[in-house]
This record gives C-alpha cells, sequence and structure tokens, in this order.
C-alpha cells in the first residue's frame, strides 16, 4: 500500500472526551471515527488491525475443535422471555418493535438464540459435544458510554456456545477454551492473567475472566504474590483468609450501652478503646427490582469494606443504590446505629462473623450501641461481602495478595442446564431418557482487543502496535520525494518486500520528513526504513517503533536484515 492511496486522516488534535490514550491514538491515527455515542466507524488502518485480531481468534477456535456460525443482529424478544432474562437484563438491552408491531432486541449476547438453533435439532447424545461460535456485532445500551472502543454500545464479539451430555465433559470444554482464549492472548503479544470471577446477568455456576493488565483498567485484579500459586480473581469475587485474632482479654457484659452522637466506625473504635474488628458495620443500600425498591442492610466487620457487585448478587437485586436518611426513616431504622437485632428489613451478614461474639453493634435505637454482642446459634443469612484489601492473606496458599489494573478482554461461563432447562432444549441420553443440555459459554472483546493493545503497548508519541496486530509490518519514508535517487530505491525495496510476502506501506507522499516521522510514531508501525540522505553513503535507517533506535544499514543487506527480524 501506498500511503498517498491510504485513507488514513491522521490528526494533532484528540477527542474532547477522550483520556485513554487508545481513544486518543485510534481517533488521531485515522483508525477510527465516532459516528454516534459509543458507537464507532473502523477506517482502513483500523478495519485490518480488526480483520488481524479476528483471524487470530478463529484460527484458534477452529484449531480447538469449534464450528463458526452466524446469527441474526436482531433477535425476537420471544426467546427472551422464555429464557426469562427480557426483564431482568435491565437497561442495556434495547427493545423495539417493527411494523407489525413484532417485539424484538439488539443482541448484547446470544445465549437464547444459539439454544434456539441446536433444539429439536441435535436430539441424541451420539451428536454431543457440540462447540459453536459466531464473531458478530453486538449492542448494549450503556447508560455512559465512554473509553472510545472499550466501553461503546455497539461492538464486535466472538460468543461461542457449547452443549455436552454431562457436566464433566462440559468441565473438559471449559478448561480447554480456557487454553484456548490464552493462545489467542499471547499470540496477540499480550500480558494478561486469568481470573476467578463474577457471573453477573450470564448466570452459572463458576466463570473465569481475562483480563490485559493495563494501568488504565477499569477492573481491579486480585492477585497471590507467590509465583507457585497462581491464585487469581477479579475484585467482585476475590476472597481471602480470614486473619482475626482473638484477644483473650477481651470483656464484654452483653448489654445496651448510651454512645450519645457515636455514630461512626472510627468513633466507636476510640469511644470503646477497641479495634474496629470487633465492631459490626451496618451499609444501608436500596435494592432496586422490577416490580419495586426495598432497602437491604449489610453487616460487615468494622474493619472490612462492603463490595457491591456480592451485594447486589445475594439480593438478586437489579441495581443498588445507597439508601438515603428518608428511606431508612421509612423502613424504621435509625441512622448509624443499626444493628442485627428485632429488624423488620431484609438483611446479609458476611460470613466471616458466623459464629462470632463479644461483638459491638447498633441497638436499633439512637445513641444506643449493643455491647457483647454474639453470632452464635444465630440463623441469618451468611455470604461472602467483603472486599479483598492489599495485602490480605491469600485464600489458596496464605502467601500475600496485591491488587493490580487490568481490562477485561474474555469471560467463559459454566452455565450448567439454566438455559437449556428455561428454552426447553433436551436430548436423548445413553439410557434413552430426555435431558437438558449442559452449557458453556465463552466470550472474546474483538473490536475491544484494538483498543487493548494500544492500551498495553503505547508512549506519549503514539500507539506501538505489536507485530501480529500491526497495520503494516514496515513503513518506506522516503525523506524526500524529490529526490530521485531516494524515490527509486524506496520503490525497489518496497517492490522487494511485498514480492517477498511482507507487510509494507509506502510513505511516498511530498510532505516533510519530520510530518512523515510523526505519522510513523502516532499510527506505530513496528519498524521504518528511512531512505534518506545517508542513501548517498549506500546506507538507510531501520528504526525500531518500541525504542526508537536507529540502525544504519547497508542499503544492499536491508532486505536480509528485515528477513532476520
Amino acid at each position: 500500500m501506498r500511503f498517498t492511496k491510504l485513507f488514513a486522516p491522521t490528526t494533532k488534535d484528540a477527542p474532547k472526551d477522550a483520556i485513554l490514550p487508545s481513544h486518543i491514538y485510534l481517533v488521531r491515527g485515522g483508525f477510527v471515527s465516532q459516528i454516534g455515542s459509543g458507537i464507532y466507524n473502523f477506517l482502513p488502518l483500523g478495519k485490518i488491525v480488526l480483520d488481524k485480531i479476528r483471524t487470530v481468534v478463529k484460527e484458534e477456535l477452529d484449531n480447538a475443535g469449534a464450528q463458526e456460525v452466524m446469527l441474526g443482529f436482531v433477535t425476537p424478544s420471544t426467546l427472551w422471555e422464555e429464557s426469562g432474562r427480557y426483564a431482568k437484563f435491565g437497561k442495556e438491552l434495547l427493545r423495539f418493535k417493527d411494523r407489525k408491531n413484532n417485539e424484538f432486541v439488539l443482541g448484547p449476547t446470544h445465549e437464547e438464540a444459539m439454544v434456539d438453533l441446536v433444539r429439536n435439532r441435535v436430539k441424541s447424545y451420539k451428536q454431543l459435544p457440540l462447540n459453536l461460535y459466531q464473531i458478530n456485532t453486538k449492542f448494549r445500551d450503556e447508560a455512559r458510554p465512554r473509553f472510545g472502543l472499550l466501553r461503546g454500545r455497539e461492538f464486535l464479539m466472538k460468543d461461542g456456545y457449547s452443549f455436552h451430555e454431562s457436566i464433566e465433559d462440559m468441565q473438559r470444554e471449559y478448561a480447554l477454551m480456557e487454553k484456548t482464549y490464552s493462545q489467542i492472548l499471547q499470540r496477540l503479544g499480550l500480558d494478561f492473567r486469568v481470573v476467578e470471577a463474577d457471573s453477573g446477568a450470564i448466570g452459572g455456576s463458576g466463570s473465569k475472566e481475562f483480563m490485559v493488565l493495563a494501568d488504565n483498567g477499569e477492573d481491579d485484579i486480585v492477585f497471590c504474590k507467590n509465583p507457585s500459586c497462581g491464585y487469581g480473581a477479579n475484585i467482585e469475587a476475590a476472597k481471602s483468609k480470614d486473619n482475626f485474632v482473638f484477644d483473650s482479654e477481651v470483656e464484654m457484659t452483653p448489654g445496651e450501652f448510651h454512645t450519645p452522637n457515636i455514630s461512626s466506625i472510627d468513633d466507636l473504635s476510640e469511644f470503646f478503646h477497641i479495634p474496629k474488628s470487633y465492631l459490626i458495620k451496618a451499609v444501608a443500600k436500596k435494592a432496586v427490582y422490577e416490580d419495586r425498591d426495598e432497602v437491604i442492610l449489610y453487616f460487615i466487620r468494622g474493619d472490612d469494606e462492603l463490595q457491591e457487585t456480592k451485594a447486589q448478587n445475594i439480593a438478586k437485586a437489579l441495581e443498588l443504590e445507597d439508601a438515603s436518611e428518608e428511606d431508612l426513616k421509612a423502613a424504621g431504622l435509625v441512622a448509624g446505629f443499626m444493628g442485627p437485632i428485632d429488624l423488620d428489613v431484609k438483611f446479609f451478614v458476611d460470613e466471616r462473623l458466623k459464629d462470632r461474639d463479644l461483638m459491638i453493634c447498633g441497638a436499633n435505637k439512637e445513641d444506643y450501641h449493643f455491647v457483647g454482642y454474639s453470632f452464635k446459634d444465630k440463623d441469618f443469612d451468611y455470604a461472602d461481602l467483603i472486599s479483598v484489601k492489599k495485602g490480605d492473606e491469600c485464600i489458596k496458599c496464605g502467601g500475600e495478595l496485591d491488587i493490580t489494573k487490568g481490562i477485561e478482554v474474555g469471560h467463559i461461563f459454566q452455565l450448567g442446564t439454566n438455559y437449556s432447562e428455561a428454552l426447553n432444549a433436551t436430548f436423548l441420553d445413553r439410557d434413552g431418557k430426555t435431558k437438558p443440555f449442559v452449557m458453556g459459554t465463552y466470550g472474546i472483546g474483538v473490536s475491544r482487543l484494538v483498543a487493548v493493545v494500544v492500551e498495553q503497548h503505547h508512549d506519549d508519541k503514539g500507539a506501538i502496535w505489536t507485530k501480529s496486530t500491526a497495520p503494516f509490518t514496515y513503513d518506506i519514508i522516503i525523506s524526500n520525494i524529490k529526490d530521485d535517487e531516494q524515490k527509486r530505491f524506496g520503490e525497489e525495496l518496497y517492490q522487494q518486500l511485498l514480492n517477498g510476502g511482507e507487510s509494507v506501506l509506502l510513505d511516498d507522499r511530498a510532505e516533510r520528513f519530520g510530518f512523515k516521522m510523526g505519522d510513523f510514531e502516532l499510527i506505530g508501525f513496528p519498524y521504518a526504513i528511512i531512505v534518506g540522505k545517508g542513501l548517498k553513503e549506500g546506507v538507510v535507517e531501520l528504526v525500531d517503533r518500541k525504542t526508537l533506535t536507529k540502525q544504519s544499514v547497508p542499503k544492499d543487506e536491508i532486505f536480509s536484515k528485515i528477513k532476520e527480524l
């Protein structure tokens, strides 16, 4: 490709709302262009990168035995009603009606459609296992689309679905997909971690996320610093060991205690001269459901913090909001003095408090706390509710936990029979009995990966594409297009590289050398070959975009040097 023929409108100006490097450089480098809120067009350079990533994804999946299909972007709402997700999915599901008043959705994911494709077509265990996938457009009506391709409304995603006769066979495929996804990310040149995750709106018994490490990542990843352990989890699903040690000198006589204007954990700790681990923190939330709102209390240890996603999941709410003082009064609660005593509202207790005694909690009475409260023999709803902190002990090996930032690019789920039962998708097993398919589902963000590569590989000048994702590997820059010798050698080298099967761009524009080098650094081709003044001495310059180091190479050796690279 010649730069004079390439549609790559680079610019010095970044979008006003762009704060992440990937958003800035993909727009400035002429890879994508925004056409609507959270909706982007791919220009030629961006489409080349997107196709390269798509090819890697397809090759690895095909090698793993998965088969590609293509489902409709538009899905009848009746399928979503069958699964029960039509109302539960929330406002991200874009619903609409056609001219005949039939209801449809723009697919954010395709569990229902894929089950419908398989049911009544796969009838026997002899046709299993089966792994079908597509690489197709998805739409989620994000409330706040931002960060360019990282949080858009329309995106390209690979979503796959496997069907099995047993849980054990599904878990085998699940492990194979974990390996396959890891190979995809390795081929793309990305540093990543596979972590335990929250299953969210997809559901199922367990899931793992593929997190690419990046300073600007939206997700907190918890990982064990012990290199031989391997434990990792999204903060939304992470667990740690309970490091509480009981102090035998602590004594409390159970009963109410007057605590005027003492309502915070810090003030209580100071007032009673006792560590926060002996206090019970009450966190009030307003749970939003399809048909109602409800105040829910969460009780955790005073030195812990509530993890919102865990709290939302245990409440089975569409979302959680902070409860106002008016909400608390309407529920008969006293702000700052709430405890698990004679409550008329729904509440959950963190599992670390189970069987604990000698605790201090609110007495549900203004200016009073209860001292010496015990959870022993209390039949409460216990669950993991807390957020893991840096320095906590690993639940797997006891080592020290650390927290880093990451960007989710893939997610795999052990679905079980959730969708097959809801949609009445069955087969005849080895005993001739009708059973629902055991399913797994596997997603990876293809267009999202375009941005993620830049997030992990960039500097203050622009993108630095990995060799497997670069739109062109080599950028031949003719320093002075009016110099006949430079132009002739640049053209000859360009044809030689093309004939040798190399991915090469010839910058034959009548622009200043500095302008061309600026575009090379902004766009991020792995290498530039500068055909300039040194040609009179028989040399050209080879520039490594990652390090910006320059190497003088005899012009007769540049082709063989490139082959070495």
